[in-house]
């Protein structure tokens, strides 16, 4: 115990000897404390010492020393008739007088556009998308660029492919107005040019060309476009025939976020396919990024049909209702793998105008989007022996142009329709299209039939044929339309996204939910001239459901100077179709299970010869996966929101009988 209370007083006693100390060293701390204070206000109450300036070394403005380009460039703000301000990037020629001028409005930065490298030399800036470079610097053109309202640098609001003025466009600006006022500007502002304008462009560049038509300014002298985006819903870029096309998501993510493309879309797997699987659904993928705060989603979601909306903006119909005042030169790629509706949808509206046969031009090119104005000697496996988009820009782009354009420059030397003829990769001059060759040719449509056995035959089926071919859709395993892992729409550095449309289709052909019907081996050269037409009668054990069909060349199985196209399956012409719209495209209506029905439907143009040697294969399937969204095989309102328990596998069956023929129609050429 005693230890125990020395221990307990000992502990007291350094309790006591701790609060003193502690004492002492707040008093201290207080003390030196007030001394400082003291010091620091006497120091702050000296005058501040003086240190000589050091001046900034970057000038208030900045002047580039250009004495040395072969250009002039200019940045102007170009004013519209209601005020908004368009940013233009010119770029003339040093010494240009009485030089054309050439056009292109863009929602994909102007100031890139015309900036691809820091030179002193045309070639180089313009090297890019959407510059023609070689006809621009060896023709002396002046190049202007111009931002869409509402994108980088010009001012007013962005609507993606802002429609005419009219019922989708109440205000009294559109791209036709901000086209003319535009031009009226530049002939006005550029004593370097000779006050005539042509407009080019590709894809959206190109769709707004076909605006420019449309009232167009007196000193418009050409347009060109290429790939244009002329129908979103019946084939360009949001929908085919109903289809969503949800692999854009992305493109709309990033176009319409913020004015510059500054917020970028973000992926959670490396394999497309992944990605869209997990959502479920485009509407849901598109509620995960917040894809609804953009105006444009909001208006594909509430637009699912063909109503007004999609009628009204079609650029097909809006010309086809205007006079044809301007020559146009519509560029179309036979594998477009965005926008393969079209020029030839424009074509087919605005060709019966031009009844002295000089205002409507088509060329028709082996390319995918674009690729006119890159190198065009291969596209994916395909080897075409020249460069094709090179020779189209040379003798084909240029002169058109300078016909124009230029003062005194000669005619063109060239047809109506330039059309590149694939299989004997061959250009062929032609009056008109569809048109199989110059003179003496006729185009006949010819059902080529889904017969029993998987056979396609020319030859109709007869009674005691089986009655159909079968397969089991499963929206849990849908058919990807090329092999995973599956990359983003996209291009640049390892992206193959350009070349999809040429992908060997053997693999899908291998599956048990695609019928593969082929041909016999052909004896002699068969081409199609057109667009081939898909005649199915089919039925679904569901209450919707999609239907894809492929027109393929089978090479031989082996193939001498390139191993690797032994039995490659190249798609012709292929596209999808959604079966609600078989009665009504505007008005969606639950399929009647189990009925064998019609579904009839275009397929894209061709021009292609299949060689002796190879086989024609049709294949049918249901899902063309993730770049269309899944048919929940379950009839829904809106598919944009189906959920989890709408997606239910369905059997599809696909008939061959004298009564319920199934073929699809080929435009075969007939030579005399």
């Amino acid at each position: 115990m005693r230890r125990s209370g020395r221990l307990l007083g000992f502990k007291v006693y350094s309790s006591r000897a701790t609060i003193f100390l502690r004492g002492m060293i707040v008093c201290l701390s207080v003390a030196f404390s007030v001394l400082f204070i003291g010091s620091s206000a006497a120091q702050t109450a000296q005058p501040p010492a003086t240190y000589p300036a050091l001046p900034s070394e970057t000038p208030a403005k900045f002047e580039p020393a250009t004495d040395s380009f072969e250009y002039i460039r200019r940045d102007v703000m170009i004013p519209m008739r209601d005020g908004v301000k368009l940013h233009t990037v010119i770029i003339v020629p040093k010494g240009a007088k009485g030089a054309p001028i050439l056009l292109t409005r863009t929602p994909y930065d102007a100031t890139a556009l015309t900036s691809h490298a820091q030179s002193a030399h045309l070639g180089p800036i313009l090297n890019g998308y959407d510059n023609a470079t070689e006809l621009i610097v060896e023709g002396g053109y002046i190049r202007a660029v111009q931002d869409v309202r509402g994108k980088y640098g010009s001012e007013g609001d962005y609507v993606m492919n802002r429609p005419l003025h009219g019922p989708q466009n109440a205000t009294p600006v559109d791209h036709a107005t901000d086209t003319y006022d535009t031009i009226d500007w530049l002939v006005k502002n550029l004593p370097e040019s000779n006050g005539k304008v042509g407009i080019l462009g590709i894809s959206y560049d190109g769709f707004l060309p076909l605006m420019a038509l449309v009232n167009p300014h007196p000193a418009l002298q050409v347009a060109v476009p290429m790939n244009p985006m002329v129908d979103g819903w019946m084939g360009d870029d949001w929908f085919h025939n109903g289809a969503f096309r949800q692999q854009n998501l992305p493109y709309i993510y990033d176009q319409e976020a913020t004015p510059k493309n500054e917020a970028k879309w973000w992926t959670s797997h490396f394999d497309d396919y992944d990605m869209f699987m997990e959502a479920g659904s485009a509407g849901e993928l598109g509620r995960r990024h917040g894809l609804e705060q953009v105006g444009f989603w909001r208006k594909l979601l509430e637009h699912p049909s063909y109503d007004a909306f999609w009628r009204d903006q079609a650029a097909d119909r809006l010309l086809a209702a205007q006079p044809l005042k301007v020559p146009v030169m519509l560029v179309h790629s036979l594998w477009d793998q965005e926008d393969i509706y079209g020029a030839i949808a424009v074509y087919k509206a605005i060709k019966p105008k031009d009844t002295d046969n000089n205002k409507v031009f088509l060329v028709m090119g082996p390319w995918h989007h674009g690729q006119e104005i890159a190198d065009g000697s291969a596209l994916g496996a395909l080897k075409f022996n020249a460069d094709t988009a090179l020779y189209f820009r040379r003798e084909i782009l240029r002169p058109f142009l300078d016909q124009y354009l230029k003062d005194g420059a000669p005619k063109a030397d060239f047809s109506p329709v330039m059309a590149f003829e694939t299989g004997t990769n061959t250009w062929r001059r032609l009056p008109a299209w569809p048109a199989g060759c110059a003179s003496g040719c006729t185009i006949r449509a010819t059902p080529f039939y889904l017969a029993a056995g998987l056979k396609l035959s020319l030859t109709a089926p007869k009674p005691d044929d089986a009655a159909f071919d079968e397969y089991v859709s499963d929206p849990a395993k849908p058919v990807p339309y090329r092999a995973r892992p599956i990359q983003p729409v996209g291009y640049g550095d390892g992206m193959t996204w350009s070349q999809w449309l040429v992908d060997d289709q053997r693999e899908a052909s291998g599956r048990p939910d695609v019928l593969a019907f082929v041909s016999d081996v052909l004896r002699a050269p068969m081409k199609i001239s057109g667009q081939p037409a898909a005649n199915l009668v089919a039925s679904t054990s569901g209450t919707d459901s999609d239907w894809v069909v492929k027109v393929i060349d089978v090479y031989p199985d082996e193939v001498a100077g390139q191993p690797s196209m032994g039995g490659y399956q190249l798609m012709v012409s292929a596209d999808i179709f959604r079966g609600r719209y078989r009665e009504s495209l505007e008005t969606a209506k639950p399929i009647a299970p189990g009925q064998p029905l019609l579904y009839r439907f275009a397929l894209p143009t061709a021009n292609h010869v299949f060689l002796p040697g190879h086989r024609i294969m049709v294949q049918i399937q249901s899902s063309w996966f993730p770049l269309y969204d899944r048919n929940p095989q379950t009839f829904i309102p809106n598919i944009f929101w189906a959920k989890p328990e709408n997606y239910r596998k369905a059997v599809q069956r696909v008939y061959h009988t004298p009564g319920q023929a199934s073929f699809i129609e080929l435009p075969l050429v007939a030579t005399p």
